[in-house]
């Protein structure tokens, strides 16, 4: 009766579960019972979250000298409205092995608990948002303490939670349960649970319900969501009743909903005579009205309660003023302001209940923006920041002492030894380190031997991705194949993935191939097992993205490398580019492959036609991009791949991805793995074809899919053109512009330094021509970029590399001087 709980349970038989049915049966804890004497210390302890997190913004923005004259901001009013739930979680809640995606704005409160658990420093505190301090949101790369999931760009905190879900269960599945903690023998005694902790504005985002959705489809256990209702975005209140479309949108995804409305007091105040009367005005009040109410206080509520309560007359009007009169202005304020999420002992009671069950819930969490501070409720309180007498006045009224000793963690606190005493005993607390450092897994040498050679048939570079991973598949027992794991948004068939899912099956609960069962032919064998190794998304690319971000961040999150490889058509990178950024920043570990890329998917139109993923690929920093156009290249750029996605940071760590395409074409013929040094400057961005000499006028610089143009063309134009290959224009730029900085040697330098310099570099490449026209400035070359700049159309590659000036032709015209366009 004290929550409101709505349990929307769907049962085995309405639908089919591909991940709760793989675990074993889970042992959950029993509720435990929070005595009045641990409240109150929580309650100490929350206080101290909530000063220093004014205090962390405050010194940012008034006492920390500024050398630029920016305001430097922080959220003091969205802090304080979490301190009670991150208090509950982090000193009650959590284990070691949960995880928390906290809300951007909530991250001064975030590195305030942090510091009372000894795993933040003062000085970085001092120098939140400043150089090397605490950061503005947390971060995995940034900051100096652990940090789960960085949070940042609102709403993929909110989804990423969900898909670590999935990627433990899938681990598990497979019998790979999480390592003992770093430099301990403790093993998790259960499954993690991935905590989202979001601002309900959040929810607008649209990736949040297409996350849902997926969650619904692999009923992914262990994942909880918190939704901080404080009614307010940075410019507005929320639309009134949003809770109950938020409630609905995770109830239609199968979530379990507890909603966390009033706290203790109100609760017994309802009780009252009077309070139904109470709590029908409360559930009736606007948003806008009850936030300013906040901000106002005092007399403020009494004046408008008795004035808006909708019985005039009679006893029930008697009581209800009755209730007031026996309650001061402060005594009222504190009552109407205890809303569910400022309970400690309400929230607990929501956390204990939900933590019963690996099911996934959601909790509407009601609470005030800036509950505790002089801007509580102001609707402009999202920017806003206490002004040095407000701070004082906080700091005497929560008998903090003055000076430098306000930054003492348990100073001043009622019983400090007692409150440091619960924190340095919470269970999250409990083992040094949270971060796993994975093994490595060895790369064979030749990891798809029926790939490339002097016999290699004409093919395209997405089916020679298809027929590695197809090499790569029956090489069972193998480390790399079995830690591989594919996902993609539905186009499994179209993107080179089939031969892979065929052999190793899709992960879920045993289920046989309906269509195989039923003896009808098909190309694809869509067979699930808990061993399966291709994960099955919907058409959400930004879903794709946040499963390979998750994917690729197992080895630090649960102690076992995966190799996530995700596929999708190289235009729909655009869609997932957000949360492809997202999980680059945190430092997550993928193969990104993009194919078909280009107009020369010719008969699908301009909507499936990509043009500016080159220099998305150029701009992200830790995704390497590479453009083979032959199949040996596309086996050495796969092998480097997997050695980059296990390698440190500062050793050249990171993601990788690949721009295909299904244009078939003829081979080099050539032993590439006999060659190290070709191999070696594939993978280091380009090579020479034809070299230059002393008589080279032109030099012909190409990418991908164009290279039977680029050697036609080379060809017709004889002795006077030299024929440079650019596997990786990333590779070659991020490597010139840090050697000009160092004073070094490059690849770019070296590939160039040898044409004269009255020579013209003619760039061709089926996308953006800035991809390439760089070029010129490495050794001072003039330069016609050849390329896309415009949207594709339908027709067949002749017709629309002769359209878009990439075929031939249009090469030999730029290489004679001629415009291209004439």
């Amino acid at each position: 009766p004290r929550l409101s709980t709505h349990a929307h349970v769907v049962s085995s038989a309405q639908r089919e579960i591909p991940v709760r049915a793989l675990l074993s049966p889970q042992a959950f804890e029993p509720r435990r019972v929070t005595s009045e004497r641990e409240l109150e210390i929580l309650r100490q302890v929350e206080a101290r979250v909530r000063w220093l997190s004014a205090l962390i913004v405050h010194n940012a923005n008034n006492v920390r000298p500024k050398r630029d004259g920016l305001k430097v901001g922080g959220h003091q009013a969205s802090s304080a409205s979490l301190t009670t739930i991150l208090t509950a979680l982090y000193m009650r809640v959590l284990e070691p092995q949960d995880r928390v995606a906290v809300k951007p704005h909530a991250s001064p409160a975030f590195h305030a608990i942090q510091y009372l658990m000894g795993r933040q420093t003062l000085e970085n505190l001092k120098n939140f948002r400043s150089l090397g301090g605490a950061q503005p949101y947390p971060s995995r790369t940034k900051d100096h303490c652990e940090v789960d999931f960085s949070t940042g760009s609102v709403g993929l905190g909110a989804a990423v939670t969900v898909f670590a879900a999935l990627t433990e269960s899938y681990l598990r599945a497979r019998g790979l349960a999480p390592k003992a903690w770093p430099g301990t023998s403790e093993v998790p005694s259960r499954p993690g649970r991935m905590v989202a902790l979001v601002g309900d504005a959040e929810l607008d985002e649209g990736n949040v319900f297409e996350t849902l959705l997926e969650s619904w489809k692999h009923d992914v256990p262990n994942s909880w969501c918190i939704i901080d209702y404080n009614r307010q975005s940075l410019d507005k209140n929320v639309e009134e009743s949003s809770f109950r479309v938020a409630e609905r949108m995770f109830r239609l995804a199968g979530w379990n909903v507890i909603t966390i409305k009033y706290g203790k007091r109100l609760r017994g105040a309802f009780d009252e005579p009077g309070g139904h009367v109470l709590k029908k005005w409360l559930n009736e009040v606007d948003n806008a009205s009850f936030s300013a109410l906040c901000f106002r206080s005092g007399a403020a509520w009494r004046e408008a309660m008795l004035a808006g309560v909708p019985c005039q007359h009679g006893t029930d009007r008697e009581a209800f003023e009755a209730l007031l009169a026996r309650r001061s202005d402060t005594e009222l304020h504190a009552l109407m302001t205890d809303l569910g999420g400022h309970c400690l002992e309400t929230v607990l009671e929501a956390f204990d209940t939900a933590a019963c069950t690996n099911d996934r819930t959601c909790f509407i969490a009601y609470t005030i923006k800036g509950h505790g501070l002089p801007l509580a409720g102001h609707r402009d309180n999202h920017g806003l920041c206490l002004a040095p007498a407000q701070v004082e006045d906080l700091r005497a009224q929560m008998g903090v002492p003055p000076g430098e000793q306000g930054w003492e963690p348990f100073a001043g606190l009622p019983d400090p030894a007692t409150a440091q005493n619960l924190v340095k005993a919470a269970a999250h607390n409990r083992v040094p380190s949270r971060r796993h450092v994975a093994e490595r897994v060895d790369i064979p040498a030749d990891i798809a031997p029926s790939v490339g050679g002097p016999a290699q048939a004409p093919t395209s570079t997405q089916a020679a991705f298809g027929a590695v991973l197809k090499d790569l598949s029956v090489m069972h027992g193998t480390p790399l194949a079995d830690r591989i794991v594919t996902a993609c948004p539905d186009v499994s068939t179209t993107t080179g993935l089939s031969a892979w899912v065929n052999k190793r099956k899709v992960f879920g609960a045993q289920a046989t191939d309906s269509f195989r069962s039923a003896r009808v032919h098909s190309l694809s064998n869509w067979t699930r097992s808990p061993n399966g190794q291709h994960i099955q998304i919907g058409i959400a690319e930004n879903n794709l993205a946040l499963l390979l971000s998750s994917l690729g961040l197992s080895a630090e999150l649960f102690g076992h490398r995966l190799f996530p490889i995700g596929t999708l058509y190289d235009p729909f990178v655009a869609r997932a580019l957000d949360s492809i950024l997202y999980g680059c920043y945190m430092d997550a570990r993928f193969m990104l492959v993009g194919t078909p890329s280009g107009i020369t998917l010719a008969p699908e139109g301009g909507a499936h036609q990509s043009i500016g993923q080159p220099l998305i690929g150029m701009s992200t920093p830790g995704l390497l991009t590479y453009e083979p156009a032959f199949a040996d290249e596309v086996k050495a750029c796969m092998h480097a791949a997997f050695e980059r996605m296990q390698a440190p940071r500062e050793a050249g760590g990171g993601s990788v991805y690949l721009r295909l395409t299904t244009r078939v074409m003829d081979q080099p013929k050539r032993d590439l793995e006999a060659n190290a040094q070709l191999k070696d400057s594939i993978l280091d961005g380009g090579y020479w074809h034809i070299p230059p000499t002393e008589h080279t006028r032109n030099v012909i610089v190409f990418s991908g899919a164009v290279a039977p143009q680029a050697f036609e063309a080379q060809l017709q134009l004889g002795d006077d053109a030299a024929l440079l290959q650019v596997t990786s224009y990333d590779r070659l730029a991020s490597d010139w512009q840090i050697a000009q900085r160092q004073g070094r040697m490059c690849h770019a330098v070296h590939l160039l330094n040898c044409v004269p310099r009255d020579a013209i570099l003619v760039t061709v490449i089926d996308g953006h021509p800035s991809a390439l026209s760089w070029l010129g400035g490495v050794c001072g070359h003039r330069v016609r970029p050849l390329g896309v700049a415009a949207f594709g159309q339908g027709g067949d590659i002749v017709d629309l590399h002769r359209t878009y000036h990439i075929d031939a032709g249009a090469i030999i015209s730029a290489c004679r001087g001629a415009s291209a366009i004439e």
